[in-house]
């Protein structure tokens, strides 16, 4: 029988978002005889089912906060060397420069790279620090992975793209759970104290870059068109208390629906008409394409990647300050819900149980490479 490897996965601050659900849905579905991981988290971090993943066999470990280097890297460093890691894998964009400088200090063989976002120049802070980083994304990562060719070509540049040195990893996922359940739906919305009414829905960390104070002028103006619609909004995070005030400023409160971070958020997607994310930038933007297993249209800004158009009932729209042609995208597509058809999501690498088992081939094939370096 073949050795288990062992990968570190380090996803740093876990915040309900994307990076950490990529890596929960790919180890619950791969192969644990083969690959296992162990989750690297900071203590403030969201969500994490620590019980499931020690379950399966693998750990969560609580790391400092990357705020302080010194401590993070040494820290790093030594818990690296201490869980005799075949395959560190970090999550964390720019900033893992310092997780895979840990890496190699502490003779991890294979060092993955990889690239989950990208930048906006409306979150100028963040953007100076992350060019910053960005020339260094490469030096000491062995290889370079991405969720999409945006963020590969973003973090690692187009001449590293171009000569094929980054692979593209889909953000796959388990096309079942999100598959639309009108049962699940009729529960949701009676919870919700909905019936006939218009549910526009969004899911994401509460912050600049997902850019919910836009959407909440945009459905200012659907409720001059459809009075009785409702907002859905799954999630929080650091603008949390800004976007209910400015719910409450702009006399939207008893039409927003502010209901938090979610355990099981497909099934929060049934009780939807249509989804909309005006993000600044993404990576990808995964909440869109479980929103259209789910069947539903997708009002997306033109800053989410073309990745995500899996049906035909996604619509990009710039993100400026005529909020009334998202208004009229919301109105001619909602409650348009399209039959799941699973070989197109499969063809589109979004099969959880198809890319799964591509990972555990990626991960045996570097730790092959290196052994005969």
């Amino acid at each position: 029988m073949d050795k288990i490897i062992r990968v570190a996965q380090v996803i740093g601050k876990a915040i309900n978002g994307g990076t950490e659900a990529f890596a929960m849905n790919y180890y619950l579905n791969i192969d644990r005889s083969k690959v296992q991981f162990d989750f690297f988290v900071e203590s403030t971090s969201g969500i994490i089912n620590r019980e499931r993943i020690e379950s399966l066999g693998g750990r969560v470990i609580i790391i400092p906060s990357y705020n302080n280097v010194f401590k993070y890297m040494k820290t790093l460093t030594k818990l690296f060397k201490e869980g005799n890691y075949d395959v560190v894998h970090s999550n964390m964009n720019t900033l893992s420069v310092f997780t895979l400088r840990a890496a190699k200090m502490a003779g991890i063989p294979v060092r993955i790279a990889h690239s989950h976002s990208t930048a906006n120049r409306k979150e100028w802070k963040k953007m100076f620090a992350k060019n910053l980083l960005r020339p260094f994304s490469k030096v000491y990562a062995t290889h370079y992975c991405a969720c999409s060719e945006i963020a590969g070509r973003w973090l690692f540049g187009n001449r590293t793209f171009d000569r094929g040195e980054v692979i593209i990893i889909n953000n796959a996922i388990d096309l079942d759970r999100f598959k639309f359940n009108v049962e699940i739906r009729q529960k949701l919305r009676d919870r919700l104290k909905v019936s006939d009414e218009l549910v526009v829905g969004h899911i994401g960390r509460f912050c600049q870059q997902k850019n919910q104070l836009f959407l909440l002028n945009v459905f200012q103006e659907l409720l001059k068109v459809k009075p009785s619609s409702k907002l859905l909004l799954i999630g929080n995070g650091e603008m949390d208390d800004e976007l209910k005030f400015k719910a409450y400023e702009m006399n939207l409160s008893g039409s927003v629906i502010f209901a938090g971070v979610k355990r099981l958020p497909e099934d929060y997607y049934q009780a939807m008409d249509c989804f909309v994310l005006p993000s600044l930038y993404e990576g990808l933007g995964m909440v869109a394409v479980e929103a259209q297993v789910s069947g539903l249209p997708c009002i997306v800004s033109n800053n989410v990647p073309d990745e995500v158009n899996v049906n035909d009932n996604v619509v990009h729209l710039k993100l400026d300050r005529d909020y009334s042609k998202w208004v009229d995208a919301i109105l001619s597509c909602a409650g348009k819900r399209e039959k799941l058809d699973v070989e197109k999501f499969r063809l589109n690498g979004y099969d959880i149980l198809v890319e799964a088992q591509k990972l555990v081939n990626m991960y045996k094939r570097f730790c092959a490479s290196d052994c005969e370096r």
